[in-house]
């Protein structure tokens, strides 16, 4: 049975604070996922860089 979009879970990535939503790849690992793209994980995103800077 398929979930409509939604109805699928999200999440708020610790790095850039966009919300993400449930992806089939991470069904396994939902529990453990907490960035939304290989590049806020990496800290090369620019949002994520400017988080990690901290308030201007």
């Amino acid at each position: 049975m398929r979930m409509k979009k939604a109805n699928l879970p999200s999440k708020v990535c610790v790095a850039c604070a966009r919300p993400f939503v449930w992806r089939k790849k991470w069904e396994r690992d939902w529990d453990r996922v907490l960035y939304c793209s290989d590049a806020c994980r990496r800290g090369v995103h620019p949002l994520a860089r400017r988080a990690a800077s901290g308030p201007r």
